[in-house]
Order: C-alpha cells, then sequence, then structure tokens
C-alpha cells in the first residue's frame, strides 16, 4: 500500500516553468541579443584562430632575429 494516496505531486508529467519575460512574450527581443552575442562570440573565435596559426610563423623569424 501507498504511503500517502493523497499527495499526488508530480502526477500528470512537468510543466515547463516560464519567467516573467517569457510570460509576458519578451522571447523575440532576446532570441535577437542571443543571436547577435553568438555572432560576436563566433567571430572572436575566428579571430583568436587566426592569431594563433600566425604565431608559430613569426615566432622563428622573431628568434633569429635575436640570435
Amino acid at each position: 500500500m501507498a504511503k500517502s494516496r493523497n499527495n499526488l505531486l508530480g502526477v500528470g508529467g512537468q510543466r515547463k516553468k516560464l519567467s516573467r519575460a517569457d510570460q509576458q512574450g519578451v522571447t523575440q527581443e532576446r532570441d535577437a541579443d542571443r543571436k547577435v552575442a553568438a555572432d560576436r562570440k563566433q567571430d572572436l573565435v575566428a579571430k583568436m584562430r587566426e592569431r594563433a596559426l600566425s604565431k608559430p610563423d613569426e615566432a622563428p623569424a622573431q628568434d633569429d632575429a635575436q640570435a
């Protein structure tokens, strides 16, 4: 026998908890902000990769100049 038959907490699945912004319908603006942030991050990653790839080529030239 179950410990408490009157406790139906959790029966019927879970609901997604909406934030106040979601309840008010501000999701379009937030999605646009997230897309802009993702684009900036991709640009930054691309720049960092370019710098990382170009450093090994420049490092030997600097060592030769010092020697």
